[in-house]
Order: C-alpha cells, then structure tokens, then sequence
C-alpha cells in the first residue's frame, strides 16, 4: 500500500523492488456467472496524495531486495539461531542462543513474527496466536497457460465471490509472467488435541485433492471467466495452504528492555493488506523515538502509545473484511454478489474512493506524526 511503499522508498529499495513487482492497481470484481459486478482503482486517490501507488510482489523477491540492501550497508547478519532465554540487568538485555553464544546490548527487538519466542519467553508468556477460522489455499502459475486477453484481465486484482469463499487471481511481477491465485475460505479447527498434527492432515487433504475441490468450487463459474479460472486450477502444480491465525489485540508488547515489533506484537489477518506495512511504520516510529533524549521506558511507551490505537484500527477492518470470505449458500452467494455491485456503484457514484477511510489509512505517514 502507498503507507508502506513510501517508507521503502527512504530505504532506498523501491525502485528496485518496482522492477520486480507488479504496480496494477485496477480490481475487478467478477459475478459467478462470469459478469463483471464492477472495476475501481484501489489507490488513485492515494497515489494522487502521495505519489505512491500499489505493489504485489513475491516474498522471495521483497527479502532477496531488502537482504541485498543490508549486505551493502555492511550490517552482519547471524543465521541458524535459536533463543533459549533472555535476561536484563539494570543498564542491559542478554540473548542467550542454543549454540553457546549470547550477545548484550543496550536494548532487544523481538521482530521473530507471529509465534514470537521474545514474546513467549519473555514480554507476554500469555499472549498466544489464535485461529481465526480462515484459511487459504494458493499457488503461482506461469502466465503463458491462458490466453492474452486472460492475461491482460488478471494484471490487476480480479476476485469472484463462490459459496466456499472469496477466489482472487492477479499477477505478482512486472513482467506479468507468473500470475498468483488464491481461495480465501472458512475451515474449521482440526479435531486433535495436537494442533500442529491436526493441521498438517488437513494441509495434505487439501493440497493432495486441491484440483477436485477446487474445480468443484468453480463449477458454477460461467462465461469466459469461470473458463480462465478452471484454466489456472489445471495447470497448478504446487499449492500451498495455510491456516490464518492472529493475536488478540491488548497484549503486551515491552517489558523492561525489551520491545516487540510487527507481528511479533500485533500480528493481524491479511484480509487488509496492510501487514508489511505496518512493521515498517513500527520500525520508523521506533527510529524516531530513539532520536531523541527520552529514557528507553518512555521512548517504549510513547511508542504503545502511538502505534496501538493505528494498528488496532487496521486489524478490525482486516477482521471486518474476513465476513465476506465465510461459506454460504446460493442465495446467500447472490446477496453478497447484490451487495458488491451496490457498494461498487456507490463508490463510483459518491467518489467513496476519493475521500473514504480507506483512502487516509493508504495516505498515512509515519514520519509526520507529532513525536
């Protein structure tokens, strides 16, 4: 989003992650018959403001980007570690690591996402990530197994509503060579005491039979459309499902010397796009605080103080956009579909696009914000 494109680009990586990835920012939203229910641009009114629009881009591509930028800022760089414990003093943090190694400074950042050993061991031992009851099921495909103008229509971001959930196709390069599907759907919780194994008989379910469940999914998906999209579904080879998990808001994120960061501290469904961006806003308001003469205690808490109410904001209206991926009948599959082309005419009509809530979250910066 145009928030956290503007932030790369005082890192001075956008320009080469804009050679990567793909910058459409059109949404076309399908009807299962194969209609068009409507067509907007995402960020025109931010970009407009900003002078920064919208990217999808792979993840190797955006960690290949910012790795090789560390590595020329000559910032070292420590693999195959694993926290075992930390301790602070009255003027330091310990890390201690499985190796034998331990490193002391003046303070620690847990950046270790969303299952978060920093916060497990030490800032928030309570606070644990919780299923949502959404999981989604994907892959990439290269671009050259549809046809032309399919190619030109999946450039932007094109979702059809089913009754199992919310299917989005859109390219993800500047090329426009590889193209990413996804279906966003309701699973329920495996029945298992253990999680993890109960997740990982599911994901083999999935991924094994994912043609079958899928061309079933898309077996009412008519015209040339519902044609392109059972096109993508034959020529997936590697899919991979995930199940989405979050962590409740109004946990901890610092404790002494110690601050957590992104989804180590507020880590949020994907239904708002807004996830990476929050972590480098986390990033740039912490730079900020640290500028300036403030003990490591208050610097934090400015730092709750500030962040919280933004990214507590941003997660309800990812939790909020979730409803529309739930599981439902035919009728309930043309209410949805009703719903979509009103809002879309509304948008167009009352120019909700241009002055919308939406709008000033994309146009937000970090860097104004009174410290």
């Amino acid at each position: 989003m145009p928030n956290g494109l503007r932030l790369l680009d005082r890192l001075g990586v956008y320009s080469e992650l804009n050679e990567r990835g793909s910058s459409h920012s059109n949404m076309t939203i399908h009807s299962i018959n194969g209609g068009v229910l409507g067509r907007k641009d995402i960020v025109s009114a931010a970009k407009e403001q900003t002078g920064y629009g919208y990217m999808r881009i792979k993840r190797t591509d955006l960690l290949d980007t910012l790795l090789e930028a560390v590595d020329e800022a000559g910032i070292a760089l420590h693999y195959d570690k694993s926290l075992i414990s930390i301790t602070e003093s009255v003027d330091s943090v310990t890390a201690t690591f499985s190796d034998g190694t331990s490193d002391t400074a003046d303070f620690l950042l847990g950046c270790d996402g969303i299952h978060s050993a920093v916060r497990r061991m030490h800032v928030d031992p309570h606070q644990a990530p919780v299923y949502t009851g959404m999981s989604g099921l994907g892959a990439l495909v290269l671009a050259s197994c549809v046809s032309e103008e399919a190619r030109q229509e999946m450039r932007g971001m094109n979702v059809t509503m089913t009754q199992e959930g919310m299917f989005g196709v859109m390219t993800c390069t500047a090329s426009d060579d590889e193209i990413q599907w996804f279906l966003s759907k309701e699973v329920p919780l495996p029945d298992s005491e253990d999680a993890r194994n109960g997740w990982e008989l599911h994901r083999r379910e999935e991924v094994e039979g994912f043609k079958t469940q899928l061309h079933r999914t898309l077996e009412d998906a008519g015209g040339e459309w519902g044609n392109n999209l059972r096109e993508l579904i034959s020529n997936s080879t590697a899919v991979k499902f995930y199940p989405i998990y979050k962590l409740p808001t109004g946990g901890r994120w610092y404790k002494g010397r110690t601050l957590l960061l992104g989804d180590a501290a507020h880590a949020m469904p994907p239904h708002a796009g807004q996830g990476v961006s929050m972590a480098f806003e986390d990033a740039f308001l912490l730079a900020r605080l640290l500028e300036k003469e403030l003990s490591l205690d208050d610097a934090f808490k400015q730092f709750d103080d500030i962040r919280r109410p933004r990214v507590e904001d941003i997660a309800n209206r990812s939790s909020g956009n979730a409803k529309m991926r739930r599981k439902t009948g035919p009728w309930g599959l043309w209410l949805k579909e009703t719903g979509l082309w009103l809002f879309m005419q509304g948008a167009w009509a009352f120019g909700m696009d241009r002055w919308g809530s939406e709008t000033q979250q994309m146009v937000y910066d970090i860097d104004k914000v009174n410290i």
